[in-house]
């Protein structure tokens, strides 16, 4: 490993100080429903949680504990069952959540955060999950990873390493989430760990900004969870000077973490439920930044265009309809488009090709829409998946 060089390394690798662990504890019926991830030592915390305004008692309760000192030691979370929308009793059940992780592992309740998603609306089973946290243990597995999903097909895992001061740093980051993902934020929980050393509020900055490039610009089906939130624990015990303290130092981690926030984000995307491609848009020579990001989301975001991608239909009709209902400045008569580099649309008028040809490059499980607006100077990502009839067979019954 060269010194400016990040390793995305082969096996799942907690940074140091890291442990974790992930049970059954009984809210699903056979699956790893349990998990918890614990640091050594006191880690500098930072968060970002979902705009919904029915924000879940879990939610509420770590965003509140985080924000008391942006420090954090210990995450306990549960998949099946949200704890939203229940009431008083809701945060009552976080709250012993949050209790009974700290007095097992002898930590004070305020360096615990807690984590919930599934079913909205059903209280949780105090029962099992109080028998539940008495069996988890610290190790180095990755049952955590699986301890979290709900229609997921797989987990969602990245380690990445770096090194600074002569010292390896890694980077380790895992997700859920595969339906309800319009963030700002999704049905999304994302957690990620590093031995970094950072404090609080400059990895609160970082974060911030890099969930707009990365989470934010995810889009499965245009709906908004109660219980998204990410989360980012950096130990320090890579036994380095702080990252802020070297500027190169600092845009190594910045690009490590970005790396890590984006594969997450292209693995939920292209885990959609029902999907069976991922969609990338990029746009090129837009008016500013937020109208790059503004256009490329409306692009995969577009039930039309996803349910185009997934017929194989060759309908670029479709892009320019989901360019065009958004605020950004156009030159409505110089806009160009390609499918998979295949041109289909020059000048805003089609490009002269046979559609065989274009429905061929919509065939492969992983399609890029490329967007020159010819107005500006600035760029923009963002993934999606497409609208398959699975992806109704999956939410007519998730309840059952």
């Amino acid at each position: 490993m060269t010194k400016h060089e990040i390793n995305t390394l082969t096996t799942f690798t907690w940074p140091k100080g890291f442990y974790a662990d992930g049970i059954h504890a009984g809210l699903k019926e056979e699956k790893k429903d349990l998990g918890w991830l614990y640091s050594k030592v006191p880690a500098a915390a930072a968060g970002v949680y979902t705009t919904n305004q029915f924000q879940a008692a879990p939610t509420k309760l770590t965003k509140q504990t985080v924000n008391l000192a942006h420090q954090l030691q210990t995450v306990v979370m549960n998949s099946a069952n949200a704890n939203s929308c229940t009431g008083p009793q809701g945060m009552v059940n976080a709250k012993t959540m949050q209790h009974l992780a700290a007095k097992k592992l002898g930590l004070t309740d305020q360096l615990v955060g807690v984590a919930s998603t599934g079913i909205i609306g059903e209280p949780l089973p105090m029962d099992k999950i109080t028998n539940g946290i008495s069996q988890l243990s610290l190790t180095k597995s990755a049952a955590v990873t699986e301890a979290v999903l709900t229609t997921d097909k797989h987990p969602k895992s990245i380690s990445v390493q770096f090194e600074f001061n002569n010292e390896p740093v890694t980077v380790t980051g895992f997700a859920k989430g595969s339906g309800m993902i319009h963030p700002k934020m999704a049905t999304m929980l994302g957690f990620v760990t590093t031995d970094a050393k950072i404090d609080g509020v400059a990895l609160q900055q970082l974060l911030n900004q890099q969930v707009d490039e990365t989470f934010n610009q995810i889009t499965v089906d245009g709906d908004t969870s109660t219980n998204d939130m990410v989360l980012v624990l950096a130990n320090g015990m890579a036994q380095t000077s702080p990252v802020t303290a070297d500027p190169a130092g600092y845009a190594l981690f910045a690009a490590a973490f970005h790396q890590v926030l984006s594969l997450l984000a292209k693995s939920i995307a292209k885990d959609g439920e029902g999907a069976t491609k991922l969609v990338e848009a990029d746009v090129l020579h837009a008016y500013n930044h937020d109208e790059a990001q503004m256009v490329a989301k409306a692009i995969v975001g577009s039930n039309l265009v996803k349910a185009a991608i997934f017929g194989e239909d060759p309908n670029w009709g479709r892009l320019m309809g989901a360019i065009g209902q958004t605020k950004a400045h156009l030159d409505t008569n110089h806009v160009d488009v390609w499918l998979n580099d295949q041109p289909v649309v020059k000048d805003s008028q089609a490009y002269l090709i046979d559609p065989q040809v274009v429905a061929s490059h919509l065939h492969e499980n992983q399609v890029n829409v490329k967007v020159d607006l010819h107005n500006g100077k600035a760029l923009g990502q963002a993934w999606g998946c497409d609208l398959t009839y699975q992806y109704v067979k999956i939410n007519a019954s998730y309840h059952n």
